[in-house]
Order: structure tokens, then C-alpha cells, then sequence
């Protein structure tokens, strides 16, 4: 791997941290506002990714995608460390819960919106770097939103499944310890990350029209 893709890679990680930062910070906001301070009493209700980071989904995971020569370089993806939350502190457990799970998912859509205007907003100070830097941001912000929607433990979409199941924290919990197998294997799936890929630069492309950036 030679420098230029080194440094490519490093900063697509970088860009990665960033959108899991606000990514958990949305959850721990949403969670605060629908009455449940757990997150922000543990100091989740902040954009300091220290705070925020999981060894596996953060780190190990991100960091072998980009620089391990095999297929799955160029697809990064990971997750950052579950913001807690307590159910007895909602006033309406079941709507307040995927809430909280969906909050992570619109940020991540919201910043993707944003890097598009950004990006067209290099284009009229004619810099290229900086709009394709911006796009590649927002195609990244797009992957975590599509990612995080997959019904698997420990990522959003479960939290959903659970509660339009009623699946019972007990049967859930055991689900989730095999959240990790189960996502590490759908990323080994090539239609699986075709499908990711697909619905990401879909959504990315009709952006793209709405703000002029082709």
C-alpha cells in the first residue's frame, strides 16, 4: 500500500470517528430529551470521541477495512460504543426507545444533507478536493445511516425489531450476544455490501441532483 493511500485511508477514518461521534451523540441527546438522563450522567452527551469509542467497531474493525489489501478495503463501515439508556425513565418506553435507536441514523442522514451543501459550496469557489472530500464524507454518513438500520444487535435497527416484535430484554439480550458474529459475517457477504453500496450512492446520487453536484 503506498503513501497516498495510507494517508486516503487515514483520513476516511478520521471522517468515520467524526460521524460516529454525533452519530452517538444524537442518541444520547434524544434519549436526555425524552426524559432519561442515563447517557449524559455517564458524560455520552457529548462530542468527544473518547467518550464514544468501541475497540472492536471503532478501532480494530475500521482500521483492518482500510488497510488489509483483501476486498473488503474501500468498504469502511464500524459503530461506536451503545449509548445507554433506562426504559423505566420514559414516558412512553416502547415509541421513546426507537426514538432514541432512530436518532443515531437521522443525524447521520442529517450531516449527509449537510456535506452535500458543502460540497457545493466548494464547487462555487471552484475547489474540487474540497467538494469530493465533502461528498466522500456524506457517502460515509449515508453507509453508518443504511448500516445502523440492519435489524443485528448492537446496531439501531435491532431496537426497532424489538419492540414491533415485543420481543421480550431477555429474549433480546441473548440475541445480542451474537450481534458481533452475526454483523462481521453479513459484512463478508458480497450481494449484502453490494446492497449497502447500492442504497448509500443511490441516496447519495439524488442528493447530488437536489444541490447541483454531480
Amino acid at each position: 500500500m503506498d503513501s497516498n493511500a495510507i494517508a486516503d485511508g487515514l483520513i476516511q477514518y478520521l471522517m468515520l470517528v467524526a460521524l460516529l461521534t454525533f452519530h452517538e451523540f444524537a442518541h444520547a441527546w434524544a434519549g436526555w430529551k425524552c426524559g432519561d438522563d442515563t447517557a449524559r450522567l455517564q458524560g455520552r452527551l457529548s462530542l468527544n470521541p473518547v467518550v464514544h469509542i468501541d475497540p472492536i467497531g471503532t478501532v480494530l474493525l475500521p482500521l483492518l477495512m482500510i488497510f488489509l489489501p483483501a476486498g473488503l478495503g474501500r468498504f469502511l463501515i464500524g459503530w461506536a460504543k451503545p449509548v445507554p439508556f433506562n426504559p423505566r425513565n420514559l414516558g412512553n418506553p416502547k415509541r421513546d426507545e426507537m426514538l432514541i435507536a432512530m436518532a443515531g441514523p437521522a443525524m447521520n442522514l442529517i450531516l449527509a444533507v449537510a456535506l452535500v451543501a458543502f460540497a457545493r459550496i466548494g464547487l462555487l469557489f471552484h475547489s474540487g478536493a474540497a467538494a469530493e472530500l465533502f461528498m466522500q464524507g456524506a457517502a460515509l454518513s449515508l453507509l453508518l445511516c443504511f448500516f445502523n438500520l440492519i435489524p443485528v444487535p448492537p446496531l439501531d435497527g435491532s431496537h426497532v425489531l424489538r419492540n414491533l416484535t415485543n420481543m421480550s430484554y431477555e429474549a433480546y439480550a441473548n440475541f445480542a450476544r451474537y450481534g458481533f458474529i452475526i454483523v462481521i459475517v453479513l459484512l463478508q457477504i458480497p450481494d449484502f455490501r453490494r446492497l449497502l453500496i447500492m442504497v448509500t450512492y443511490g441516496t447519495l446520487a439524488v442528493l447530488g441532483r437536489i444541490f447541483g453536484v454531480l
